[in-house]
């Protein structure tokens, strides 16, 4: 609707132009493409258009004069606007009308849970990668945040007319494998001779994980396979605690409501022959050098600030090489858009990677690549930071979180704004009060869910053909519809600029507004011809609330 608003100011001021031309007002060759805005203070109208100033240098007048033989043109009849009028140095302000905000009722109704929902990607395929966690331990709060922002990315951009898939990456090969594997077996190998029988890898996984996993397989085989040859064993501790932490890793993704389209293992790449094949068309392309019996990319060739190592001495190939493997797979399927929600520590191999991808042999667009950097999260509780989980006294993981803070306490805090640093506070994401915004929020819809049960002897929900919206003309009233009206065009903003929080600021501000109106506008006991259009009303903003909850992977409460 503000779209459509935006629309007919332009088009009413053309029909403008074009009578006060005839009328000899204003003189030929003008060219009225200015812009509509909403303004900051709308005490003097909803929407400010600038076409005067924009034409005041073609048509060698002062724009007010401009301004004013427009006006002086410019029929409202039949449309969004009841008046207008003329401020500063030519700007036309022009004030809604009932029919605008009847209008929205409408299209809130005949959209039901598609309303917000925009044609804005037009299709296209974006692929966001998020989360792709190391499968060698439990998953961090760092990747509690980066799960919520990409999923909730994700849900943004399909709303906003994209064709979403989402990817998880699992690093299932490599050196980090292999020594996950070592620690296992030394654990377990502990297990089986004595903690001080057995050495355990100088850079080796300590965490309690580790031994756990051990036991688990100390518990199944007990110590007959101390025997076999180190190597083996390594090879079947991995193959059975991969595949485990993978499991578990899915379970508590599942729990945090977030799923994937695809997880995308790295073994793939080296069993398929692509890393090699990759490091070849590089080094084809006369874009590898050898140094110090190595491959090194010639990244700075391309833009980077340094070159990569691609494959070691030792012949293996480095992160950094499979990296640039997976990219080229990701660019190769088609999407119009990749994008990595990363952690803002990898600020620099994202401009490397970016610029890696950019190599003509490889042939793959590099500005089809984008990424999502997120700031650290510090969780406090009383202002002391939290670092370990109350029940286990262990580092704090994601599930131990999800043990301490509801799903929907976690997913709304961790979805604030992804280039700020995030200190979660405990204590406020528990409170039921008005100061913990997913309870204020979820409050709202639950006290209109009320409200309609409490009417619902007497009263439905009326349809909008069998309401009078012009009924709905206080301030609160009118500040509220057109916070419902902003969402499409959140919507837009979130999915154009990576920035999922836009939902969360705009749905607490459209709780805020629906308390204001719910105080200072009775309901129940008023005529019935208001009753009705204060019910839609309310119902309206129920429907908008459940619909960003949905989006944000939030519960919408009927009751509290």
């Amino acid at each position: 609707m503000i779209e459509k608003a935006k629309r007919q100011i332009d088009e009413l001021i053309a029909g403008a132009y074009a009578k006060a031309q005839a009328a000899g007002a204003l003189p030929a060759g003008g060219e009225f493409s200015g812009q509509v805005e909403i303004p900051r203070d709308t005490a003097h109208g909803d929407y400010a258009a600038t076409h005067a100033m924009a034409a005041a240098k073609a048509l060698k007048m002062p724009p007010r004069k401009i301004a004013e033989a427009l006006t002086e043109h410019l029929d409202l009849a039949g449309s969004y606007f009841i008046s207008l009028s003329i401020a500063g140095a030519g700007f036309i302000n022009f004030v809604l009308s009932d029919k605008w905000y009847g209008d929205l009722l409408c299209e809130v109704e005949q959209m039901g849970d598609n309303y917000g929902a925009i044609d804005f990607g037009q299709g296209r395929r974006v692929m966001v990668e998020f989360v792709s966690a190391n499968p060698t331990g439990p998953m961090t709060i760092g990747n509690a945040r980066g799960g919520v922002l990409g999923d909730t990315l994700a849900a943004v951009l399909a709303r906003a007319g994209y064709n979403v898939w989402r990817e998880f990456y699992v690093n299932d090969s490599g050196n980090q494998v292999e020594l996950f594997g070592r620690s296992i077996d030394a654990r377990y190998m502990q297990l089986c001779l004595g903690e001080d029988a057995f050495p355990f890898p100088e850079d080796g996984y300590h965490g309690d994980d580790i031994r756990d996993l051990a036991k688990l397989v100390f518990e199944a085989e007990g110590d007959k396979l101390k025997a076999l040859p180190e190597g083996e064993r390594v090879k079947k501790f991995t193959a059975f605690a991969l595949p485990h932490n993978i499991a578990l890793m899915k379970e508590h993704l599942e729990r945090y409501r977030i799923h994937f389209n695809q997880w995308f293992l790295e073994s793939s790449l080296y069993e398929s022959g692509y890393v090699e094949e990759t490091v070849k068309l590089l080094q084809d392309g006369g874009l590898i050098y050898e140094k110090d019996d190595a491959l090194w990319l010639k990244n700075m060739e391309l833009g980077a600030d340094k070159d990569e190592v691609l494959r070691r001495s030792n012949g293996f190939y480095t992160y950094y090489a499979v990296d640039i493997a997976y990219h080229r797979d990701k660019l190769e399927r088609g999407f119009d858009k990749v994008i990595d929600v990363w952690g803002a520590d990898h600020h620099g191999h994202a401009i490397r990677m970016k610029a890696s991808m950019s190599a003509p042999p490889l042939g793959t667009d590099a500005d089809k690549l984008d990424f999502l950097l997120m700031q650290m999260v510090r969780l406090t509780r009383d202002g002391e930071t939290v670092k370990v989980s109350k029940r286990t006294g262990k580092a704090l993981t994601l599930n131990d979180l999800l043990d301490e803070i509801s799903v929907d306490a976690c997913r709304f805090f961790f979805n604030a704004k992804p280039d700020s640093h995030l200190d979660f506070d405990l204590g406020l994401a528990v409170r039921q009060d008005s100061d913990n915004p997913v309870y204020y929020v979820q409050y709202a819809h639950a006290r209109i869910c009320s409200l309609i049960s409490l009417l619902s002897d007497g009263y439905a929900v009326p349809k909008y053909t069998d309401i009078d919206a012009s009924l709905l003309s206080t301030e609160p009233e009118r500040d509220l519809l057109k916070q419902i009206a902003l969402l499409p065009e959140e919507i837009k903003l979130a999915a154009r600029d990576y920035d999922p929080s836009r939902i969360n600021k705009y749905v607490v501000e459209l709780a805020a507004r629906f308390h204001r109106f719910y105080n200072a506008c009775r309901i129940n006991g008023v005529e019935r011809e208001l009753l009705l259009a204060r019910l839609k009303l309310a119902d309206t903003t129920r429907a908008v609330l459940k619909n960003c909850l949905e989006l944000l992977g939030i519960t919408a409460p009927e009751k509290m």
